[in-house]
């Protein structure tokens, strides 16, 4: 370990940390454009520069390392006059179009010249101006906005091991370029989106869609597939409209996928069901939330009831799920959609998974059997109910010896408006809180985004009514006292509640049984 001086803040740290990192730890924030924690450092913007007493030259700060005794000034008059140089340079050509650029509002050039630059410019020559070039993918390029700090070039080169960008030309003719026949429909290439420091990579899908401060956030976790990568929902007049990674060492480090980044699209779907409905001569009818509960159960009374759940429910609906089936006597299955998986190289344990849904796992450890097809599972004259599964694929033939059939979802597949005796509708994942449990046995919250369409309902909470309408034991006020219920009966998640999972997860004790057959 290493004691040191920052900005008058006494301060012991490994050794071998870069100043800029043991800065972080005294609270200090070091200004900077190249240095990225996920990267290696390239130390080419000079925006980190300070003040290391006994040394001659001002040190960038992300590719000094710390030493016994340093100490470090941050914000002396010779630093910060430096920064102000850097500022001044990379503003020579920068458009001031901070009014039409997406970045407005999480830009950092835009950040650090309000808290250091100089109030006005001596440049009074014409700005540069370039085109803006289609990178492929979700990917736009602004060149008159890059301040070529690489962090691009490095993500592409050392992370995704596809090195497609460099930096082409030099001196003030430099800009980013593709390698000739290339482009950046790599798998993980948004993730440049979000390296980005300033308005130069921009998201196709996102452009113009929101302003940065028109948003509202909420952490949650990637629905995409079983990597279960930590995100933060952006919402805008409560309609998602994209979802960013969020740092979790323990996941998915700084970064997430296409598939991830896209998914949004589900949580914002237009033809949801807001209403209880049941159906009344021949006509599914809006009810109100006790007829429907009561037609629910009197379809599932007195026959072979299979329970079909997505593996996109939380623990929390699972083992509620879990007790219905033993109430009712019946059987609890799941289906997963599966894909290609995709690795991303630089980053271990991180990958698209085959399993394209957030909680397999969780399903597997409350009891729940997969099953390839729903016919499998069904016997003549059987009761199913459906919860989340969209029954994609499923042909009428698989489901017409059945006696009755009660929907529990949030949008209503077109096997379920011909069949469906009742259809309780419930929120989706950005619309309640819960938990998944990835496919390393990691249980990780996920936190209300948005308020739910109608009267629609959170799974937990319907589910809950179920139970107790059919006889179960069943009284929980909160999602915390669901999953309180769900350690107290279940000795893989021994130990865990809410508050020691935070926001970054724990693992359960039966993790290897969750990660059978997981690995890349």
């Amino acid at each position: 370990m290493v004691s040191l001086t920052i900005e008058g803040r006494p301060v012991t740290v490994p050794d071998g940390m870069s100043i800029l990192e043991a800065a972080k730890t005294a609270g200090v924030l070091v200004p900077h454009y190249c240095y990225h924690p996920g990267l290696p450092v390239a130390g080419v913007c000079r925006m980190c520069l300070v003040e290391v007493e006994k040394m001659p030259k001002l040190a960038p700060a992300c590719a000094t390392s710390v030493m016994e005794g340093q100490v470090v000034h941050v914000h002396s008059p010779k630093a910060l006059e430096a920064r102000k140089g850097v500022l001044e340079f990379l503003l020579i050509n920068h458009p001031l179009d901070c009014p039409i650029c997406d970045q407005a509002g999480e830009c950092e050039l835009q950040d650090y010249t309000f808290a250091e630059g100089r109030a006005d410019s001596r440049y009074r020559e014409p700005k540069r101006f370039n085109p803006v070039e289609d990178f492929g993918g979700d990917v736009l390029y602004v060149q008159n906005r890059c301040i070529l700090c690489t962090r691009c070039v490095r993500f592409m080169s050392d992370v995704a091991d596809e090195p497609v960008l460099n930096v082409s030309e030099r001196g003030d003719r430099a800009f980013i370029g593709k390698a000739e026949g290339h482009d950046l429909t790599n798998p993980w290439a948004g993730n440049v989106i979000d390296l980005c420091p300033v308005g130069a990579l921009l998201s196709k899908d996102f452009l113009n869609k929101a302003r940065a401060w028109e948003l509202d956030r909420a952490p949650t976790v990637c629905t995409g597939c079983s990597q279960g990568c930590n995100a933060v929902v952006e919402t805008r007049d409560n309609v998602p409209v994209r979802l960013k990674p969020r740092p979790n060492d323990a996941v998915n480090q700084y970064y997430m996928c296409e598939v991830g980044r896209q998914s949004y699209r589900e949580f914002a779907r237009r033809d949801r069901a807001d209403q209880p409905l049941v159906r009344i001569n021949g006509t599914l009818t809006e009810v109100d939330w006790e007829d429907a509960v009561t037609a629910a159960v009197g379809a599932l009374s007195g026959k072979r009831v299979v329970v079909l759940a997505s593996p996109n429910l939380s623990n929390e609906a699972l083992f509620l799920l879990e007790r219905l089936v033993a109430q009712l006597n019946g059987q609890g299955v799941f289906r997963v959609a599966r894909g290609e998986t995709v690795p991303l190289p630089g980053v271990a344990d991180l990958a698209l998974r085959e399993e394209r849904a957030a909680n397999a796992a969780g399903a597997r450890l409350l009891g729940f059997a997969e099953v390839t097809t729903v016919g499998s599972a069904l016997r003549h004259d059987d009761a199913l109910l459906v919860v989340g599964d969209a029954l994609d694929g499923v042909t009428p033939s698989e489901l017409a010896a059945l006696s009755s059939l009660v929907f529990v979802g949030t949008t209503i597949p077109t096997a379920v408006a011909e069949r469906a005796v009742a259809v309780l509708p419930i929120t989706n994942t950005v619309e309640e809180e819960g938990t998944f449990t990835n496919l390393r046995g990691r249980v990780q919250r996920f936190l209300q985004g948005r308020t739910a369409p109608g009267v629609a309902r959170p799974s937990w909470f319907v589910l809950t009514d179920l139970l107790a309408a059919t006889g179960g034991a069943a009284e929980f006020h909160l999602p915390a006292d669901v999953f309180a219920a769900m350690v107290s009966t279940h000795q893989a998640f021994a130990g865990l509640d809410y508050e020691s999972l935070g926001m970054h997860g724990l693992p359960v004790l039966a993790s290897e049984t969750a990660t059978a057959g997981a690995a890349i």
